[in-house]
Formats: structure tokens, C-alpha cells, sequence
């Protein structure tokens, strides 16, 4: 298991607006708190490459053993990460993000 997932705990309010500030930086990259998730929609061509990249965040998400939600459509994914076990936003969230993001990057 990655280290960053050992001893994990829920960020408090302020560490949450820190750390989305650091993930978006400069480019607004659109992760958002909803309902106590992090939140992102990716808009693609078709639903080839929505699929692509489906299938590149699963092996993210098996790689970390940190599980998204996942809605999908034609040209359209919509990510959610929080962690089930501390009841709330962890590090771990913001680090599979992070990795989703550079999905797009590659």
C-alpha cells in the first residue's frame, strides 16, 4: 500500500480549502466539494475516449486502493473521492486526484 494511505484521518475544513487550492493552483483545474467529496467532470470527443480513460482510472484507483465513485456517459465522466473510513476528506483524496489529473496531462 502507498504510504500516503497509512494513518490517514479527515482533513479539518481549512486543510480541505488548502489543499483544493494546491490541487486547482493557477489553472482551475474544476475540483470542487460537494456533499463531502471532491468532485470533477471530464468532457470527451466520444465514448471511446471516455472509456480510455475510465479504464486508465481504475487501474489508478486498484494501484491505490482508493476507490472513486463513477458516473459516465457518452462524452462525459464525473469523478467523486472521499474516504468511507474516517467519515470525511483525506490526503489520500487529494493524491488520487492529483493522479486522475495527470491522466489528462499524458
Amino acid at each position: 500500500m502507498n504510504p500516503i494511505h497509512q494513518n490517514r484521518r479527515a482533513l479539518s475544513a481549512t486543510e480541505i480549502v488548502t489543499q483544493l487550492t494546491q490541487l486547482n493552483g493557477d489553472a482551475a483545474q474544476g475540483w470542487k466539494l460537494i456533499d463531502g467529496a471532491l468532485e470533477k467532470s471530464y468532457s470527451f470527443a466520444n465514448f471511446h475516449e471516455t472509456m480510455a480513460f475510465v479504464n486508465a482510472l481504475a487501474w489508478i484507483a486498484h494501484r491505490e486502493d482508493h476507490h472513486p465513485d463513477v458516473s459516465l456517459s457518452y462524452g462525459r465522466c464525473t469523478v467523486r473521492f472521499n474516504t468511507h473510513d474516517v467519515d470525511g476528506i483525506s490526503v489520500s483524496d487529494f493524491h488520487c486526484a492529483a493522479a486522475v489529473d495527470a491522466l489528462q496531462k499524458a
